[in-house]
């Protein structure tokens, strides 16, 4: 239990919150598609959430108040503050709508994969989440789902081993970094399905349930490494069972993406990576919303109220748009890759806010951040914004 206790927390909410469907499919495509090419993407990707979460749960933990709050609190110009605020504001809701579009593709492209497409999915899982919401009762639900979610993200490392990748393979793609015209997409992908922008107002609005007092830093920091590390070698475990199984064959379906779980499960691999994507978008179709709602709340000052209408407006908002985008005939798989790289895209906002309030000595104290911490935080905003720039202008001819 102490083990427990010490290692599992806020942390392990938000590991859980960033192995959804877009994890499991853009995982897999990178794959598929590139092989172990991309597998440095996650090791940045992971080591920079570390530190991105370490730095938002140390604001929550030494504040005991959100990201949002501390952001509204502390930018004294009125002006500054009201872009600020704006900025950061649109940038949840279009990296939350995609997000929820996604999460809610990634259910449909889970169920239809059990019962087939005969029925408005999209819109039963739309509605499903909208009642779980407006009820309250997301907590119970959420752990049942996220229990499914750690089952199959243990199955994907079981399988990692069984398939016998190649370990020199793997070398070169943790640590020989390539960009090209053709994985740039995918690159941006990875990394907006890792580090996620809500996570980082989720996670600092969370800490202040467990850690109460700046002596509870180190237990905080131990646990945010080994959850978060955890989750990014699931992600790599997902990348390398692709890369050693369907490498080179095409994913347009889960019957592609079922191959890679053939090594374990054998005929019943389809069924269980449906449930598993089933839960991995429902959860998390739950999760993005309130956490918009909770950003929301903190930028604008808003009474803590989980019950009344404006905070109800903007979970239901981001509902509404990501059901809706999920239901226009898109494929699911395209959905979520999109999805991915929107966050990629809006990144760089959140994290440059996060440094700037990180800095702060009337906020933190003798607890701002080191060198070192800003140095791996602004190379996150350069690598996002050149791999954004690269892919936007590869699809829409900037030069």
């Amino acid at each position: 239990m102490k083990f427990i206790k010490k290692y599992f927390g806020p942390s392990t909410l938000v590991t859980a919150a960033f192995i959804g469907p877009g994890t499991l499919t853009v995982c897999t495509l990178s794959g598929a598609n590139f092989g172990y090419s991309l597998l440095w993407v996650l090791l940045f990707a992971t080591i920079a959430t570390i530190i991105l979460q370490e730095m938002t749960a140390r604001l929550g933990l030494i504040t005991q108040a959100g990201l949002g709050e501390a952001l509204r609190s502390q930018i004294e110009n009125p002006l500054a503050k009201a872009l600020a605020i704006v900025l950061v504001f649109t940038a949840i809701i279009v990296g939350n709508a995609a997000y929820e579009a996604g999460n809610i593709s990634g259910a449909v492209l889970g169920i239809s994969g059990i019962f087939g497409t005969p029925l408005p999915w999209a819109l039963l899982i739309g509605l499903i989440s909208f009642g779980v919401l407006f009820i309250g009762k997301a907590k119970i639900i959420e752990r049942v789902l996220i229990g499914l979610v750690i089952v199959m993200s243990a199955v994907f490392l079981v399988t990692a081993l069984l398939v016998q990748p190649d370990m020199l393979a793997i070398a070169k793609g943790l640590f020989i970094p390539s960009l090209t015209d053709k994985n740039q997409l995918a690159v941006l992908g990875l990394i907006g399905t890792t580090i996620v922008p809500y996570n980082l107002f989720l996670h600092a609005s969370s800490v202040s349930q467990k850690w109460k007092s700046a002596s509870d830093l180190q237990d905080l920091q131990k646990e945010n490494g080994v959850a978060i590390g955890l989750g990014g070698l699931i992600s790599m475990a997902i990348v390398i069972t692709s890369a050693a199984t369907i490498f080179g064959k095409g994913v347009t379906g889960i019957n592609e993406m079922a191959i890679q779980l053939e090594p374990l499960l054998g005929s019943w691999a389809k069924y269980f990576l449906a449930l598993g994507l089933f839960a991995a978008g429902i959860s998390s179709a739950i999760t993005a919303p309130l956490a918009a709602a909770y950003t929301a709340q903190g930028i604008f000052g808003w009474k803590s109220d989980f019950r009344s209408i404006r905070f109800r407006a903007i979970w239901a908002l981001i509902l509404v748009i990501g059901t809706v985008f999920s239901m226009l005939g898109y494929k699911p798989i395209e959905v979520i890759q999109v999805a991915q790289a929107a966050n990629g895209i809006l990144l760089p906002i959140i994290v440059f806010f996060l440094i700037y309030l990180c800095n702060k000595e009337s906020l933190l104290g003798t607890y701002v951040n080191k060198s070192w911490q800003n140095g791996l935080a602004i190379l996150v905003i350069a690598v996002s914004l050149l791999v954004s720039f690269r892919s936007l202008n590869s699809v829409f001819g900037f030069l």
